[in-house]
């Protein structure tokens, strides 16, 4: 049995999630960016709105890249050469003022950031064992949102001193990532495990019906894994439903006559709400199905978008709030654990990367069509949509998941993947 550290997970996953939480908390320039361009540099809104759009353009390359080079190259030399890249973006975004230097410098930022995730997801993957893996990626995903509310308050500080202060800030922490995994995270992808390593890294043996041998044959392509493929598709609907409470949210409190401390108060309800009840909260479902977990979080999703339908005041709009943040936490950690569990070692990276294009895709898309959606038929017509889409994308993971051929997926019957587990109604793994 591998080495274990605190909570029963081994102490390669604690390196992995003390780098995340120190990128998080040095994110001191990602909220900044659209006051840096308009108000420190004097760019027009057009132009503003181009580049954050470039962010999450290069977000998608990057996740598609990332996947690929963590299932050829290794997640460890991706992961710190992505680290390194956004680094170097990042401090060249906070230097340059050039209108094309500032662009090429936002996409390179994007695709650094959209690189690391994937191979952070795969190694995480890699060195837990499929039992927790959800509990894995929800203290992932906390870890995310402690730092995000953190850096959001310091940023605020911070900035008196000058935007540029953020950039390099934010450059700095982001190397320091590159050199915790430099130094403390080995190579976890099967096959080019250092041996020394390869017994603390390397989880319980799978499930039976897998084979995690190194010479297991390849998993059939992503594209001919089509229960998969509709799987990614159904994420993309809800992330574009769920892209809409940032700045379509914004653009309807304004309207309304809110200002912009309730949009922040709702904000910070959410990131409080996740901090507090993320970790619990996925303890106590670990015991029912994966797909019962997303049904459940689409659901919350779409009820709370609901309600937004007929919000006009702080406390309706707190009351959906807290609703669609229940449904996130539910289907955030929960997504990822079946990612990982359907694809083999060898293309768990691509698997994740295809998973994170999706939110990248929602991210790219959303605001746009957010925007088209409240001009041509206002926030009800919105919130409504809203509300189909998250309730239906659960519904859809629900039929995925639960049927035999996606708990059998290619990646399973050809070699390295783990089954997802069934749960009988008694509670019982079957």
């Amino acid at each position: 049995m591998p080495p274990t550290g605190p909570r029963g997970l081994p102490p390669v996953f604690w390196w992995i999630w003390a780098s995340l939480l120190i990128n998080w908390l040095g994110a001191f320039a990602g909220p900044m960016l659209a006051f840096s361009l308009t108000a420190d540099r004097g760019y027009s809104d057009s132009y503003t709105g181009l580049v954050v759009s470039l962010l999450g353009l290069g977000s998608i390359v990057g996740n598609v890249a990332g996947g690929v080079l963590a299932d050829r190259c290794g997640r460890r030399v991706t992961l710190v050469s992505g680290h390194v890249w956004t680094a170097v973006g990042m401090a060249a975004l906070g230097l340059v003022q050039d209108r094309t230097a500032v662009a090429a410098a936002t996409f390179a930022v994007g695709i650094g950031t959209g690189v690391v995730r994937p191979a952070a997801g795969a190694a995480l993957a890699d060195v837990v064992q499929a039992v927790d893996r959800q509990r894995a990626f929800a203290l992932n995903y906390w870890a995310v949102n402690a730092g995000m509310a953190i850096s959001a308050v310091l940023a605020g500080l911070m900035v008196r001193e000058g935007y540029t202060l953020l950039f390099l800030a934010d450059a700095g922490t982001t190397l320091l990532c590159a050199l915790v995994i430099l130094a403390k995270v080995p190579e976890t992808l099967p096959g080019r495990r250092p041996s020394g390593a390869a017994r603390a890294t390397a989880p319980l043996k799978p499930s039976r019906g897998t084979d995690a041998t190194p010479g297991a044959r390849k998993a059939a392509g992503i594209r001919q894994d089509r229960p998969f493929v509709l799987f990614v598709l159904l994420t993309l609907l809800f992330a574009l439903a769920f892209e809409q409470r940032s700045g379509s949210l914004a653009m309807v409190m304004a309207a309304q006559g809110h200002s912009p401390t309730v949009f922040s108060l709702l904000n910070a309800v959410n990131a409080v709400l996740v901090v507090i009840v993320q970790i619990p909260l996925t303890g106590l479902l670990s015991r029912f199905p994966r797909g019962r977990v997303l049904w459940a979080g689409g659901t919350l999703v779409g009820a709370g978008f609901a309600v937004t339908a007929f919000a006009d005041g702080p406390g309706l709009y707190v009351a959906a709030v807290v609703v669609w943040t229940f449904g996130e936490i539910l289907q955030a950690p929960a997504g990822s654990a079946v990612v990982a569990e359907r694809a083999s070692e060898q293309r768990r990276g691509r698997y994740l990367g295809m998973y994170a294009a999706a939110w990248s895709a929602a991210a790219f898309l959303g605001p746009v069509s957010g925007g088209w959606i409240l001009d041509q038929w206002g926030g009800t017509a919105l919130w409504t949509l809203c509300a189909v889409l998250g309730a239906a994308a659960g519904c859809g993971w629900l039929l995925i998941i639960g049927a035999q051929g996606f708990r059998t997926a290619p990646a399973v019957r050809e070699g390295g993947g783990t089954p997802l587990p069934l749960i009988t109604t008694d509670g019982n793994r079957v």
